[in-house]
């Protein structure tokens, strides 16, 4: 059966770079489940749970469903408002692939100088200021999806299980958090701070986050020019 999750995907990625296969299987794992719609511009947008249900049980006291966060082939073609220029390295090096926040928070792969791709966080400015690497590579992504935030793009609520969140209760994805724990035989984590090494932010001053450190030189460049 044609994934057009993935092949979406796949279209978009910089030449010479390929989908990771864990993330290969969580769209396959999409498909299947049925968690996905198809936009007006026949763009799909996969989910981690069937968003009616998750929309359908919100209150403000919570919801059920676990992480929010939607799949799409962006890839780079939105990336020079976030930069605030056209940069090919950047285009050759950063594809994104989900929405982590209603806000537009983004989450992306990135080739970084070592040559490994990882998952990393590019805050929307207007609301998640968080500007990271994620995870070191899309098992860890996977798993930190699995803890069950409410999205991923609040680096406050890194320390804490997300149970602790009095104010919003988010119940489990136990189905996805299962198919992590089979598939790749793993543990989920009780707390994002076991994966995401250095939470940043776009507004420090400096960081010892590899990703946030990229994106400075840019930034630097935009500034002095």
């Amino acid at each position: 059966m044609n994934n057009k999750l993935l092949a979406q995907l796949e279209a978009v990625m910089p030449i010479g770079t390929k989908v990771p296969m864990p993330i290969q299987q969580l769209y396959e794992w999409i498909e299947q489940q049925g968690f996905f719609t198809d936009s007006a511009d026949t763009n799909r947008i996969g989910f981690l749970y069937p968003d009616e249900k998750l929309q359908a049980s919100q209150t403000e006291n919570g919801r059920d469903g676990g992480t929010s966060i939607e799949f799409m082939a962006e890839g780079s073609r939105h990336l020079h408002y976030w930069f605030g220029a056209e940069y090919d390295e950047v285009n050759q090096r950063l594809c994104v692939f989900a929405k982590t926040g209603g806000e537009g928070s983004m989450a992306a792969f990135w080739l970084s100088d070592a040559g490994e791709v990882k998952i990393v966080h590019l805050g929307s400015g207007s609301g998640s200021l968080l500007n990271c690497v994620l995870a070191d590579n899309s098992v860890d992504f996977l798993r930190l999806l699995a803890i069950g935030y409410d999205e991923i793009c609040w680096d406050d609520e890194f320390g804490a299980p997300p149970q602790d969140n009095a104010e919003f209760i988010v119940q489990p994805n136990t189905e996805f958090q299962n198919w992590v724990k089979e598939t790749f035989k793993v543990t989920i984590p009780e707390t994002a701070l076991e994966i995401v090494n250095y939470p940043s932010s776009m507004d420090d001053d400096d960081s010892e986050d590899e990703f946030w450190n990229w994106c400075r030189k840019f930034q630097q460049e935009e500034t002095n020019s």
